[in-house]
């Protein structure tokens, strides 16, 4: 593997732009010796100046990357070393109240073990302070080779060596290069965890603090069955759809089986939606580990929510083919969705430590939190998923059918009336289909009750809260559409589109500005979108403005197709959910990006974990910090950019205040350093 290949794979992507720039001076090597005139057409001594003066500019930029490393390795190393300091402190003191509660009890035993919780607490956070110093580690150690990998190659194509001469005199002289302070942390860390933490037990210790090798490859095996459970649901889904146009499935027994079989299979696209969309913020840095806060150790790839969806897939066409065949079977056939549903919750509430079970209730936890609203603070995980489950009010709403349909219809073998659970609902169907905006609704009100702040807060309410008057006006034109001749002899029908269209334009507008950051003023080249970008191709933002445009105002085109009996609601019903989990996947990688770039600015690359409490302006400014007026902190320019507020005393400030150090550090120009 080449070096750029290499450096691009393992850097820290918050720390992206503080790295050397290999493939710029990599560049102006190439462009030197492409515009070096001919060796035969000129003599030696124009040559000589040609690349004097290359070398001069050469090496003034090889001066401003190593300026610019050093004082980024100054701070963090700052910043490491406040952190340990304030870790070791947590743990004295929480020592220290151990053993004087445990001479109160019992009188004479000197040697007393950490609580169990503040134990778990001190272990997390001496975790994820070791994979930051790792990290740190590694970015010395890539931007030596950068510097050793693009010097050589300055002597090779020039057949000089002054290149090596000043890695000599600078490089190898360099604060970055010559300071050992970040492996005595790390030995530090490694000895404090294993003797006060782990009771002396270095292996079990080092199990804990073990970092997952950079640019990690997927296993093989998992590959493999990610292949091949595709590939089955693709051959199955095919025997479905033909097995299906040989079936006379008519009148009642078509629409419950659409409805039975529809919620899983939105579920199963929105799976593997998810493992696409963690594919795309790996492969271009956005950092989802430390946005949702996951063990970076221990977390679900890509690959294996593919895997899960193709599993559940298999499983949905099996499933079909059962409820299809039947009658051959001589089982009944409405006992095959119930079935594949049950499955899918068992496999979700398993307790048994098998199947991701740490992935699987770390989903049922922020679910519960979710569903909680609005008696827990709410964090970037709690808002993300509850903005999933109303794209999944069609799923959601399915499931309650299912229910309804099994503790009404004492038939398992042939549907009665489909529309008692539907059509024929006002009540219980209206309220389930309010819940998702409850629940961000909720959350809203929980963030404004944390940090006093009407806007953002009580106005995304707001946003939420047209869904409710949608949903209310859709009731009543549906209870009262038996009064009237025509659909648009209605009032309700009326409000309802009102409702609707004033529902769709405050959706979309906060998609674009607010979670997307887009339309930003201060954009520059990027046209309509904002000053920094992560992904590749700006034709991926136009297109998402588009595409969320379009989709927003689906349900238009859904009631054209309907009214005019084009197209039955059960199949546009259908079609929307599929569309609306499409969005919401596209959303997903715009909405994290934004995020990412917000968290860039602070060049935080772990979570900041300390288990001191925090106090009511530390929990303000973390809230605000999270809902920035302008979207990203990265749109400011040197002119406009806030300067940060001093602090008196930074030792005691919280791990949590992802404050940059560098108001704490200042750099001679012979590279020591002055705290």
């Amino acid at each position: 593997m080449k070096f750029a290949e290499h450096l691009s794979a393992h850097i820290t992507p918050e720390w992206r732009k503080q790295y050397i720039n290999y493939e710029e001076m990599k560049a102006m090597l190439y462009l030197a010796v492409e515009e070096a005139p001919s060796v035969d057409s000129v003599e030696d001594e124009v040559l000589k100046r040609h690349f004097a003066n290359f070398d001069e500019n050469f090496f003034h930029y090889c001066d401003k990357e190593l300026k610019k490393i050093n004082t980024f390795y100054s701070e963090k190393l700052a910043e490491a070393t406040r952190k340990f300091a304030t870790l070791n402190a947590e743990l004295k003191s929480s020592i220290e109240e151990s053993e004087r509660t445990a001479k109160k009890s019992k009188g004479q035993k000197r040697h007393a073990a950490l609580p169990d919780r503040k134990a778990r607490e001190l272990k997390l956070a001496f975790s994820e302070f070791y994979l930051s110093l790792i990290l740190l580690q590694n970015y010395q150690n890539l931007n030596h080779t950068g510097f050793r990998k693009i010097l050589k190659k300055h002597d090779k194509l020039l057949r000089v060596d002054t290149g090596a001469k000043w890695r000599q005199e600078y490089v190898e002289a360099s604060h970055f290069f010559i300071n050992k302070d970040i492996d005595n942390i790390i030995n530090e860390t490694e000895t404090t965890v294993t003797g006060e933490l782990e009771g002396g037990d270095r292996q079990r210790a080092m199990k804990r603090l073990r970092v997952p090798p950079l640019g990690e490859q997927q296993s093989p095996w998992t590959t493999f069955k990610v292949g091949l459970f595709s590939g089955s649901f693709i051959v199955l889904g095919i025997v479905v759809v033909l097995s299906a146009i040989y079936h006379d499935i008519t009148g009642e027994n078509l629409k419950v089986t659409f409805r039975l079989y529809r919620g899983p299979l939105l579920i199963i696209e929105f799976i593997f939606l998810i493992g696409v969309n963690i594919y795309g913020w790996r492969s271009s840095g956005v950092n989802h580990v430390l946005i949702f806060e996951l063990d970076p150790r221990n977390h679900l790839s890509e690959q294996h929510l593919m895997e899960l969806a193709a599993i559940f897939g298999v499983v949905w066409t099996l499933s079909m083919l059962s409820f299809l065949y039947s009658a051959s079977l001589s089982i009944p056939a409405f006992i095959n969705p119930l079935t594949l549903t049950l499955i899918m919750v068992v496999f979700l509430v398993n307790p048994f430590h098998v199947l991701h079970h740490d992935a699987r209730f770390w989903l049922l936890r922020i679910t519960g939190r979710c569903l909680a609203a609005p008696f827990f603070h709410v964090g970037f995980a709690d808002f993300w998923l509850g903005d999933q489950l109303n794209s999944l009010a069609t799923a959601i709403l399915d499931f309650e059918y299912l229910i309804c349909f099994y503790f009404t219809n004492g038939n398992w073998s042939q549907a009665t009336d489909a529309s008692i659970c539907m059509e024929k609902d006002f009540i219980v169907r209206p309220i389930v289909n309010c819940l998702p905006a409850w629940f961000r609704f909720a959350q809203c009100l929980r963030r404004y009750r944390d940090s006093r702040e009407a806007f953002p807060h009580l106005v995304n309410a707001g946003k939420y809260s047209t869904t409710f008057l949608v949903v209310i006006f859709a009731t009543l034109k549906s209870f009262n559409s038996p009064n009237y001749a025509s659909t648009f002899d209605n009032p309700y029908t009326w409000l309802w589109i009102i409702a609707s269209i004033v529902s769709s334009c405050y959706s979309y507008t906060w998609d674009i500005k607010m979670d997307w950051g887009l339309f930003d003023k201060n954009a520059g080249e990027n046209t309509f979108l904002r000053e920094e970008v992560v992904y590749s191709s700006t034709g991926f933002y136009y297109f998402a403005i588009l595409e969320d445009l379009a989709l927003r105002f689906i349900w238009a085109l859904s009631f054209y197709l309907t009214e005019m009996k084009i197209v039955s609601s059960d199949i546009m019903t259908s079609i929307t959910g599929i569309l609306e989990v499409f969005r919401r996947f596209v959303w997903n990688f715009f909405r994290l990006e934004n995020e990412h770039l917000n968290n860039c600015g602070k060049f935080r690359a772990v979570r900041d974990i300390s288990i001191a409490p925090l106090d009511s302006s530390d929990q303000t400014l973390i809230l605000r910090m999270m809902d920035e007026t302008d979207g990203v902190i990265n749109r400011y320019t040197k002119t406009n950019r806030p300067k940060p507020k001093k602090v008196k005393d930074p030792e005691k400030r919280s791990l949590l205040h992802p404050r940059g150090s560098l108001q704490d550090l200042s750099i001679d120009m012979d590279g020591s350093k002055k705290l």
